[in-house]
């Protein structure tokens, strides 16, 4: 890149991120005065600011980087992962957040206090912290810095080699990303999620779109039947047991991991909890949900055409995590380079920030607060959570760069160590939403069993079963200790959940049809990417089972409808 594009290239991106900066700030300027306002945004967040900003936590760098990584060395398997989120973000919306709001609960941890004890709570922040600390915030900011590297040549303009130039941009990407958090506090990160995220959509539609007019020659159409004609296996997302993602894991430890993240994962469920009502926070879980379901085509079908385009790895491309940085370089006109660096940098900024700020809150809700026992201020909270904040980042710079020695590929790697989290963190919210007699003592002997259980079989013994269907066996024999133990020695009294909402609790009308949608747009995204879809052409059961879907859904929509109406009726 000569020295006028990128000036060019990094004016434009500061100019936009400034944009973003000034909306963000005088849109929060007054809300972080207060604990509610700076963990949870003065509990008034509506559906699209909540969505908006699920989605850019969610969809950050590692998935432009690490699905499309796995599309181009392997198939469309992965999006397993990303459109059967949907189911979960069902399960968010219409099962746990109505609980969530009733207890007005600010932190997950906060939600096991009540319904265990303590330790319970302290147990579930050590794992949360390790996990974020070693794991998701480190991911983030790699996959973000190998983007910047890839795309800008920083060796070449630093004159550095791989590994200081991966410290250099991990310390300055996570330093500006950080100013959000702990200044802004959760708003201020829901506000910038929330514009950052219209640009991920626009910079996904059109990075898949140039790339099908360069793979066709200038012929968007020509690229599409390149696709959709040439080594149509890769456009099968049923995968097989030598694939990243085996199909039979959807019905296993994949519906408990995605479970996990959209249903008790902290710095995903945090906006959830500001929520203005139970009506805004299922619109927006359910929004976010509808949006994954764009995930194959913006952050997968890029991955195919580098394929197409540069061959298998080692031709053209020498790691599958940086197809993606290759085909954005190839593909994107100078002009909009700054527009692309501002979008990534804010996905990135978003899933960090947001990172940090769950963090934050964890150790100051769940941690600091309770050891000290002394009534703080929340302007006392606020300086300790900044300050944690801090120590955090600063701890994640260090272990990011450590990502790049990874082999197996980023996104393979994140998935195999959060199982040392997040399975014993939703059988025990699983277990003490629907029960009310297992104890304490058996959700501690389970997170304990699965953090020494998971360790071995992974690590240490080796055995032959893939880590999804691992996290299905280690779910369901955790559940079954703390159900022993409700047996053998039950809660006395039980557990009775103090009923105080902060929120109107009124659902939203049309939550089960819009969840009934979802579901129906999952199983067609399957059908089209399947041996009866668009592998070795579409053929005629692909149209009847469609159609099949679809009337089923409509005929549930339509139920769903009359029964809320007749609820509604009755309760007035």
């Amino acid at each position: 890149m000569q020295s006028s594009q990128l000036l060019f290239t990094l004016g434009s991106c500061v100019f936009f991120m400034a944009l973003v900066g000034l909306i963000s700030y005088l849109k929060t300027k007054d809300s972080v005065d207060d604990k509610d306002g700076y963990f949870l945004a003065g509990r008034g967040l509506t559906g699209i600011f909540i969505a908006g900003s699920m989605l850019l936590t969610n969809l950050s760098a590692e998935q432009l980087t690490g699905l499309n990584g796995s599309a181009y060395q392997h198939n469309m398997s992965a999006m397993a992962w990303e459109v059967t989120a949907g189911f979960a973000t069902i399960i968010m919306a219409m099962v746990f957040l109505p609980r969530y709001l009733a207890g007005a609960f600010t932190t997950l941890p906060g939600f096991l206090k009540d319904r265990y004890d303590d330790d319970v709570r302290r147990l579930t922040v050590v794992l949360f912290m390790l996990g974020y600390g070693l794991v998701t915030i480190p991911s983030v900011l790699y996959s973000g810095s190998l983007a910047v590297i890839k795309l800008f040549d920083v060796q070449l303009l630093t004159g550095l080699g791989d590994e200081a130039s991966m410290f250099l941009t991990v310390i300055v990407v996570g330093s500006v990303g950080a100013l959000y958090a702990v200044f802004g506090g959760l708003k201020a990160v829901v506000v910038s999620d929330t514009i950052n995220g219209i640009g991920l959509l626009i910079i996904g539609i059109l990075v898949p779109t140039l790339g099908l007019i360069m793979l066709g020659d200038g012929s968007f159409m020509a690229g599409l039947t390149t696709i959709a004609t040439t080594n149509t296996e890769k456009l099968n997302a049923v995968g097989s047991a030598s694939d990243p993602v085996p199909f039979g894991t959807i019905f296993t430890g994949m519906i408990l991991a995605n479970l996990f993240y959209w249903g008790t994962n902290q710095y995903v469920i945090q906006r959830t909890l500001g929520a203005a009502s139970l009506a805004e926070g299922q619109k927006g879980v359910l929004l976010s949900g509808y949006f994954k379901l764009l995930v194959p085509f913006m952050m997968m079908v890029p991955g195919l055409i580098a394929f197409h385009l540069y061959g298998p790895v080692g031709e053209t491309v020498t790691k599958m995590d940086l197809a993606y940085p290759q085909l954005v370089k190839d593909v994107l006109p100078v002009y909009l380079s700054g527009f692309f660096l501002a979008v990534l940098l804010g996905a990135v900024f978003s899933s960090f920030n947001s990172l940090l700020n769950s963090a934050a809150t964890l150790f100051v809700l769940d941690v600091y607060q309770p050891l000290v026992k002394s009534k703080m201020s929340d302007a006392q909270l606020i300086k300790i959570a900044k300050i944690a904040s801090v120590v955090i980042a600063i701890f994640s710079f260090i272990a990011a760069p450590l990502l790049q020695y990874a082999e197996e590929g980023l996104w393979q790697i994140i998935r195999v160590f959060t199982g040392f989290y997040n399975i014993p963190v939703i059988a025990i919210v699983l277990v003490g939403l629907f029960t009310t007699h297992v104890p304490a003592m058996g959700a501690k002997v389970a997170i304990i069993f699965h953090v020494v259980a998971y360790g071995l079989i992974k690590f240490v013994f080796d055995v032959d079963l893939h880590f999804i269907h691992l996290y299905a066996v280690l779910f369901f024999v955790e559940v079954s200790i703390m159900l022993i133990f409700g047996m053998l020695q039950p809660k006395q009294g039980g557990t009775h959940f103090k009923h105080q909402p902060k929120v109107d609790l009124t659902p939203w009308r049309y939550g089960w049809a819009a969840s009934s949608s979802m579901f129906a747009g999952i199983i067609c995204l399957y059908l089209l990417f399947s041996p009866i879809g668009l592998v070795d052409g579409l053929s005629s059961y692909f149209w009847v089972s469609t159609i099949a879907v679809v009337v089923v859904n409509f005929m549930i929509c339509f139920w769903s409808l009359k029964v809320y109406d007749r609820k509604l009726n009755q309760a007035i």
